[in-house]
């Protein structure tokens, strides 16, 4: 028997009917039958072992690797110490990142200035909160941005990725307060505003740099040259002019409205700083300015009746906030309700304060709900507010900034809110207008930074009209010019920027960007003016300020006019919807500005469409009039394996450093303690992290974590984030290791790769497999990039990778590799393939994986020319049209299924290890195919026995496959095993 391989060209294998092989199948269908009982219980038994063997292994926590770093910061490391036996993330992953930076690699100019030859990529990152560390929601969003960053410089582009951080002026605020009670006992108003502004800049410093270091960490090729803060002066610049763009168009203006408000930290909040909570009827809970002794009761619906005036007749309507009476200016009835239509037009007495108010018709009111009729408190409710404005209602204001009842309550003032509600349902039911009490699910608006229960109130605040931006942001999105992906996310996009409100602007906060609006006072005139009185400047500073106050009032002497900036901070989003623009030099015409404006793409998470994407885009439209960027690829949130919202209180948020190092239990749990949860919250969450991570969480490095995340990335699918899963990735990166190091070992020191990717004309039938095989995963690869579909990606590159190069390419030539084969050819073309794999591979897997590929890729020798200094700058893949082989492919495919059918036939028949592998065919030519793939088949069935050819049936065999093509011409035949124990 011949191991010289036969050119594939000529032969290739397909099924067909086997008419021979039936024949014999005849045969031995009556001994085979016997043997089926015992078969299927063999089967069974492989089933079990296959199952357990599915089941995720567990690393050994208590045996993380710790690794001394000797390479200087921003060195090359050293290569030219031995290939250590197994890979080892934390030495594997270390000096690259400070050599990649100090190198410039990431800067967009390092290959060159941006040119019609030479295009520009440009991606801001969304910039964390510098409230904390990084979560796996942050981690999930650099891996997704930074494989597309890698991707695009691998194919040329001059990529910029922008990294920054933001300074989240409520959330900062509010873990800064928080921090000051725990530490101090102080309040911010303790410090005074200057001494807590400088004490949040050092939260900052402390945070924003770890915040820095997690991303870099995770392998971000950003230029962090280029990072901003939202904060910095030269955003600040921007900030104020679109601030003062805007005002002076009309656009920005101060208004008297409904607005979210915190009476903890006293500020209004955005929507998205709200969260809101079911309760089921008659709960109880504790409230902030109250006793924190005692309970309040909440999901209750009160019935209260409104005497009419002038009779002895009532109207009774429900509420579930009794304490709002004093607010109360009207009763609203359905004008088509018969019940009411004999009170249109007259007055009801006020159940506590005995004033009357009007009854309004309105269709607000629903027949069908309660008792057909509502109080209505324009100043304390969202709908009511309409109602106010619609119908020329008193609006009473009752709350201070404290929630507690101001002087328009009477005697109830100086009660905080929930003590008052008490107290009312008491004052009616001893004056006879109280009717009954039901409890009543409901839903309740709460801060999320500060867990306290949101007040509607009515202050004065700036506001922004976004209709005209909204409308051409809806427009943008119709008419092609931008993408959103998935596509089911814009009828979101669509169903907000419809129905646009007024924007909120102003926080009264003191962290942010100060509100660049001056209220004009001039000497003599009284200044406690109306709203509508009042004069307003925006200008960048107060010298600005007063020269513009001058040419507003030019009948007034300016020394006579003074000028007061707002004390208020904008809404954090604000400043957030300048960043694709602000980062780069607007409003100046700067070089940055002018290369990489507009954005070429926007990732985020699919939460803040509307909050951050849609205003980014309505802000660029109009401050800049271009859309900021063209596509939008928006991740679905990132969730633990149980489905759950990652949340602090239930213990299953995940720093990343924690996934990449490995953390045990007692230092997870140890975290909690110092952290700022109170006592019930962390045992609460102990209890979460003991269940999910009894043992910890393995050491798994920076691949892994990344590889698993993007693996997740489908459209409209949450990501229920297992580390069994990112585990399991980092068994695939030691699988890489050892394969890199075996092809190596194998092809030796003094082996040169050809000068260029190519054929050498006497490739195998399995060289030209998996040639085919790569172009296909590079097709699917590249593929799936355009599409942003990394989900696809890493499937294809994991395929290729693990199934095809290490399970079986690798496999199938190792005799090929060995000193003592005498076919140089084979050994030469079985080597350049080799060596093609390994080169294209690693660069498949680069913008996944960049710690391990470049690893690896250093160790590869380079070809005669080649100067490339880092795979990040190496050419991604293109498939050659050479290496397609479909026949090749089809032909090896059904000769590996025998492979597997006889490793399977042996499990199940538990054969022995040094049994012979008996395969015969029907027919003389397919038993030429057979004895053509002679060594990749020996080697393939290795672990069994050895192989033995037979050019007759074997008596006693059984079919296990059928071959097809050889030199092109159909054959009939079928493949026979016999197992032949010694």
């Amino acid at each position: 028997m011949s191991s010289e391989p036969v050119d594939s060209s000529k032969s290739s294998l397909m099924e067909i009917n086997p008419e021979k092989a039936e024949k014999n199948k005849a045969k031995n269908d009556a001994k085979r039958a016997a043997k089926l009982e015992k078969l299927a219980k063999k089967q069974d038994q492989f089933k079990t072992i296959t199952a357990n063997a599915a089941k995720p292994k567990t690393l050994n926590i208590s045996s993380k690797t710790e690794f001394v770093n000797d390479t200087p910061p921003g060195e090359k490391k050293d290569m030219s110490k031995p290939m250590a036996s197994s890979y080892d993330p934390m030495a594997v992953e270390s000096a690259w990142y400070s050599w990649w930076e100090k190198s410039g690699f990431f800067k967009p100019e390092f290959l060159g200035p941006v040119s019609d030859s030479r295009e520009a990529f440009t991606i801001v990152m969304p910039p964390p909160n510098v409230t904390g560390s990084l979560h796996l929601g942050h981690a999930c969003m650099l891996s997704i941005e930074d494989a597309i960053v890698r991707w695009n410089r691998m194919n040329g582009k001059a990529v910029l990725y922008l990294p920054g951080c933001d300074h989240a002026g409520i959330a900062t605020q509010a873990v800064v307060e928080k921090t000051l009670k725990k530490e101090k006992n102080l309040s911010r108003h303790d410090l005074g505003r200057e001494a807590f502004i400088q004490e949040v800049w050092r939260w900052k410093e402390q945070y924003g740099g770890r915040i820095y270091d997690q991303l870099r960490r995770m392998g971000a090729s950003a230029d962090w040259e280029r990072a901003c803060f939202t904060l910095d002066p030269k955003l600040n610049v921007a900030v104020k002019e679109g601030f003062i763009k805007m005002f002076e168009e009309g656009l920005i203006f101060r208004s008297n409205r409904l607005v979210n408000w915190c009476g903890k930290l006293k500020t209004s909040l955005s929507d998205l700083e709200v969260d809101m909570k079911e309760i089921e009827g008659g709960a109880m809970f504790p409230a902030h300015g109250h006793d924190p002794s005692k309970r309040y009761k909440f999901g209750t619906m009160t019935f209260i009746a409104y005497k009419v005036e002038g009779t002895e007749e009532e109207i009774v309507i429900g509420t579930t906030r009794p304490e709002t009476v004093f607010a109360d200016t009207a009763l609203c009835v359905n004008p088509k309700d018969e019940r009411y239509i004999k009170y249109h037009g007259k007055n009801v007495i006020h159940p506590v304060m005995g004033n009357a108010i009007p009854i309004i018709c309105d269709e607000a009111a629903d027949l069908e709900l309660g008792t057909g009729a509502l109080k209505v408190s324009p100043a304390h409710d969202m709908i009511d507010f309409g109602l106010g404005q619609k119908h020329n209602l008193k609006f009473i204001t009752i709350f201070d900034d404290n929630n507690v009842l101001n002087d328009n309550c009477g005697e109830f003032a100086g009660m905080a809110r929930y003590d008052a509600r008490n107290a009312v349902v008491e004052f009616i039911k001893k004056n006879g207008t109280f009717r009954e009490e039901r409890n009543h699910p409901m839903v309740i608006p709460v801060c999320s930074r500060s867990g306290d229960f949101v007040e509607p109130r009515l202050i004065p605040q700036w506001w922004l009209d976004c209709k005209d931006m909204a409308k051409k942001s809806v427009e943008a999105v119709r008419d092609g010019s931008l993408d959103i992906s998935p596509k089911e996310h814009e009828k979101i996009w669509y169903y907000w920027l419809e129905n646009i409100r007024d924007w909120c602007l102003s926080r009264q906060l003191w962290w942010g960007h100060r509100i660049p609006a001056y209220i004009v006072h001039v000497e003599g005139e009284p200044r406690n003016k109306t709203l509508e009185d009042e004069v307003w400047i925006a200008a960048q500073d107060e010298h600005d300020a007063l020269k513009k106050a001058a040419l507003r009032l030019p009948n007034v002497d300016p020394s006579r006019i003074t000028v007061h900036q707002d004390e208020d901070v904008l809404d954090t989003w604000f400043s957030s919807a300048l960043w694709p623009f602000s980062t780069l030099g607007w409003p100046e015409e700067t070089a940055d500005f002018k290369n990489f404006y507009p954005n070429q793409l926007m990732e985020t998470g699919s939460d803040i469409l509307f909050f951050w994407v849609a205003r980014m885009v309505m802000m660029g439209i109009h401050l800049t009039g271009q859309l900021p960027f063209s596509k939008v690829f928006l991740h679905a949130l990132v969730r633990d394996a149980h489905g759950r919202k990652m949340s602090k209180s239930l213990g299953n948020v995940i720093d990343p450093i924690d996934v990449i190092e490995g953390i045990t239990l007692d230092e997870l749990q140890g975290r909690l303690e110092k952290g700022n949860l109170d006592p019930k919250e962390v045992k609460v969450a102990k209890a979460g992290q003991k269940a999910d991570f009894p043992h910890g969480i393995p050491q798994c490095g920076t691949d892994a974590l990344r590889f698993a995340l993007c693996s997740y990335v489908a459209e409209g699918r949450d990501i229920n984030m297992n580390i069994n899963r990112v585990e399991g990735y980092r068994r695939f990166c030691n699988k890489l290791w050892n394969a890199t190091r075996f092809a190596l070992m194998k092809l030796g020191e003094d082996y040169m790769p050809e000068p260029k990717i190519c054929l050498l004309g006497k490739e195998s039938m399995v060289d030209k497999w998996i040639l085919s095989r790569l172009n296909a995963a590079i097709a699917e690869t590249n593929k799936a990039f355009e599409a942003n579909n990394l989900m696809n990606a890493t499937q294809a590159i994991y395929s290729f990778w693990l199934y095809e190069l290490c399970d079986v390419y690798i496999e199938a030539i190792k005799p090929l590799l060995t000193p003592d084969n005498p076919d140089a050819d084979s050994r030469r073309c079985a080597s350049n393939v080799l060596y093609i794999c390994l080169e294209q591979g690693l660069c498949l897997l680069h913008p996944f994986m960049p710690y391990v590929t470049e690893e690896l890729y250093q160790r590869l020798v380079r070809r005669p020319q080649d100067t490339t200094q880092s795979i990040s700058l190496a050419a991604y893949p293109l498939v050659h049209d050479e290496f397609s082989h479909p026949q090749a492919e089809a032909a090896f495919d059904k000769l590996y299924e025998v492979v597997k059918t006889v490793r399977r036939l042996a499990s199940e028949q538990n054969v022995p290890k040094n049994a012979t592998v008996r395969l015969s065919t029907g027919s003389k030519d397919s038993f030429g195919l057979l004895q053509a793939q002679e060594v990749a088949l020996n080697s393939l069935v290795r672990s069994i026995g050895a192989l033995e050819l037979v050019d007759s049936v074997i008596e006693d065999s059984q079919p296990i496959g059928t071959l097809g093509l050889v030199d092109s011409q159909p054959i009939e035949s079928q493949v026979f095993l016999k197992f032949n124990s010694k």
